[in-house]
């Protein structure tokens, strides 16, 4: 019978024999040949993968392993680092790219860093802001330095209408020039180089009709009104254009003359030369600036918005107008005050926007970020009012009618930076129309407090519409 033994009856006792009779006999040794030498010296046999080689590459790459997701990133990254195939079976064992990847996959713990922050969008450019601030109070120079040459009883009048027609007006206008400088700067500059000129004839005209009844002034004091608004005109140009240092600059003249008025006495010419210098440096800087702009390229396309759109802007404008001048006449310090302060308040504006969008991105449920948005709106209300109150008391003027009205100012003005214009314009009138009854008819309980409670009012109710608008995320996505 042929065939292999083992499969014979009987080869199994067979088979075990040669196996013992092989272990009692010493091995055969093959002789060595130079070629196994060197195979042996230049390839060293490897029993899996190399572990410590495995570890320190784990080890190295760790801070970008531990963030993956899947053994492919790994293998992506192995790649991006230029190990090859050959390279790998050879320092570290593994027969390809993705065996090491899943190796360093298990071997490196998940990690998930936060996220890099977003920059804010709306950081306030701080000394901008406060010298928007500055610059809103240095037109009070001009008056300090020309009282001495009009009566301001038989001429206020005149220049109070003006001041609030041009109030109104510059309001409304900045407002559309912000709506079409989304166009452009040549857009922007045009509604300006139009708009500025006719509220400064409308405000004149305004004014001009009280000064007709001041007997033998009518003149000079028409005169005087159409230099207030001319400059407030040109003035809101440079502001809106953010041109803040060279309205700063245009107004050095005052600074100067109202520096030395402590120590000095100007004459009558420099009392009256100096604001005249500010005013044509102001209209010459503004019609530079208004040249620039509308020298850039027109922007084809952009939607033309309707005139009625900045209609609630003007009117808050004549509100505030109103309240700022019947608290100016029970407190003209705390005007100063007030007026000063409108550079912080921006900055606020910015911060509320800023920290509302910190809310946005760390909440997760409508009520949370209702929280968050009621301390936001707290938090920034107290900053600006807090301040207020020493310097109110340090003018010597009484904080009770400053704070009512500065809160509800800031909050009608956050309200119109997030287009919620008509309520804060039609509270704010309201305020406006009752503390001005009022005082014009004598009316209880007094200006003082019909001012006080008028403003607390308006406040209170700015500040539970900001809640019910601003408390949602969908205004601040």
């Amino acid at each position: 019978m042929s065939g292999p033994m083992w499969l014979e009856p009987g080869g199994a006792e067979q088979d075990t024999l040669a196996l013992r009779l092989a272990e009692t006999r010493p091995p055969r040794r093959r002789p060595r040949r130079a070629a196994d030498d060197t195979a042996l010296a230049v390839r060293p046999p490897r029993h899996g993968p190399d572990e410590e080689a495995v570890s320190e590459l784990a080890a190295e790459l760790a801070d970008r392993v531990g963030p993956a997701v899947h053994p492919y990133e790994v293998a992506a990254l192995l790649e991006a680092e230029g190990l090859t195939a050959s390279l790998i079976k050879e320092r570290y064992g593994h027969p390809d790219l993705f065996s090491l990847a899943a190796a360093l996959y298990e071997q490196v713990p998940r990690t998930f860093p936060e996220p890099a922050r977003a920059p804010d969008p709306w950081r306030p450019d701080t000394v901008r802001c406060l010298l928007r601030g500055v610059l809103f109070a240095l037109p009070g120079l001009a008056h300090l330095l020309t009282v001495p040459l009009w009566n301001a009883g038989r001429h206020a009048p005149a220049l109070i209408v003006a001041g609030l027609v041009s109030w109104a007006w510059g309001q409304a206008l900045g407002h559309r020039a912000h709506l079409r400088r989304a166009t452009g700067p040549r857009e922007a500059g045009r509604t300006l180089l139009v708009g500025a000129p006719v509220g400064a004839v409308l405000a004149t005209a305004a004014g001009a009709v009280p000064a007709g009844a001041v007997p033998a002034g009518g003149g000079p004091v028409t005169l005087v009104v159409a230099a207030q608004s001319l400059y407030l005109a040109a003035a809101g140009v440079l502001l809106v254009l953010a041109r803040e240092l060279l309205l700063l600059a245009a107004l050095s003249p005052l600074i100067a003359g109202a520096t030395v008025l402590p120590w000095w006495e100007p004459g009558g010419p420099l009392r009256a030369g100096l604001p005249a210098l500010a005013l044509s440096a102001t209209l010459t800087l503004t019609g530079r600036v208004l040249w620039s702009a509308l020298a850039d390229p027109p922007v084809a396309g952009g939607v033309r918005p309707s005139p009625l759109s900045s209609l609630p802007y003007g009117l808050f404008g004549l509100a505030a107008g109103v309240l700022v001048l019947l608290e100016c006449g029970r407190e003209p310090y705390a005007v100063i005050v007030l007026t000063v302060s409108m550079g912080p308040a921006e900055w606020l504006l910015y911060r509320y926007r800023g920290l509302s969008v910190v809310a946005l991105r760390t909440t997760a449920t409508p009520a949370g970020f209702l929280l968050r948005s009621a301390g936001t709106l707290g938090l920034c209300l107290t900053v600006y009012l807090l301040p207020l109150w020493p310097a109110a008391l340090l003018a010597g003027a009484d904080p009770a009618g400053l704070l009512p009205l500065a809160a509800a100012l800031w909050t009608a003005l956050l309200l119109q930076a997030f287009g919620a214009a008509w309520p804060s314009a039609v509270i704010c009138l309201l305020a406006a129309g009752g503390a001005g009854a009022v005082t014009l008819f004598g009316l209880p309980p007094g200006p003082a407090a019909a001012l006080s409670l008028g403003c607390g009012a308006a406040a209170l109710c700015l500040t539970a519409y900001a809640l019910w608008r601003l408390g949602r995320p969908a205004p601040h996505a």
